[in-house]
């Protein structure tokens, strides 16, 4: 395999998991989780954080998710100094997108009010508390 088709391939693969993390955040459809999606302390800290920070960062990771896309596209045809460029641009593009993104998401998280009541999010077993 040449080293614009895996070039392309890695920006396919990561533009398709950008674009599906996004959309699922965008229609609150994303579970808080420790792998996909906005995940600050802020943001894990509930359910509805989680939901909040995601929604709001779903327009950028969509379109981080379309530049890579796009990127990938290019790169399947270039090779040499036009590959190197492709790939960077694509790159740093989602980077900033992304990071963009994050801080929105964050900044949103952090004005959600604490959930209240029994243990505030944890899972409550005897006499402990451990966190969800």
């Amino acid at each position: 395999m040449s080293v614009s088709k895996l070039l392309a391939v890695v920006l396919l693969i990561v533009a398709s998991a950008l674009l599906t993390v996004g959309l699922l955040g965008w229609q609150q459809r994303l579970p808080r989780n420790r792998f996909a999606g906005i995940r600050t302390a802020a943001t894990l800290r509930s359910d509805a954080a989680f939901s909040a920070a995601n929604r709001v960062a779903a327009p950028t990771m969509v379109a981080a998710g379309a530049v890579c896309a796009a990127g990938g596209a290019l790169a399947l045809g270039a090779g040499g100094a036009a590959l190197t460029v492709i790939v960077a641009v694509a790159g740093a593009g989602a980077v900033g997108l992304l990071l963009a993104g994050g801080l929105l998401g964050h900044r949103v998280a952090s004005a959600v009010p604490p959930p209240t009541g029994g243990c505030a999010g944890c899972i409550c077993s005897g006499g402990g508390c451990s966190a969800t």
